[in-house]
């Protein structure tokens, strides 16, 4: 299956993370939002993102690394990787983006979204 999808990312202590060529970024405790795509086998990115033990390639590999950092839920829609811009930009309207973070293949502000709540769920996806 192809498609996008977001990670509910909870980060329950403020950390300071490598995150690769973007550099230190400081993360305060809060709820996050991830916003990707997969154009083949959606099913086995989700399940990478969820495993612990992992070779750091994107910039959620950093994130996600990270003590007291879990993905609370997974949404996910069968859809074009056009798509998940979309989706990034109406995240964005309601959340404060981490600029770069995730979005080096785009010209998105940022993939990843620091969020109240995951109330974007009435857009056309579906939990995991």
């Amino acid at each position: 299956m192809q498609g996008i999808y977001v990670l509910i990312i909870q980060v329950s202590k403020s950390v300071r993370v490598d995150v690769g060529a973007l550099g230190n970024i400081f993360f305060k405790a809060n709820l996050y939002a991830y916003v990707g795509s997969a154009q083949n086998s959606l099913e086995k990115r989700i399940e990478r993102y969820l495993k612990k033990a992992k070779c750091k390639f994107w910039h959620a590999d950093y994130l996600l690394d990270s003590i007291g950092v879990k993905v609370l839920k997974v949404f996910y829609s069968e859809a074009g990787k056009a798509e998940k811009c979309l989706i990034a930009k109406s995240l964005g309207a309601r959340g404060k983006p981490i600029v770069g973070f995730g979005s080096s293949d785009c010209k998105c502000k940022s993939h990843l979204f620091k969020i109240e709540d995951s109330s974007f769920s009435e857009e056309p996806m579906r939990e995991l």
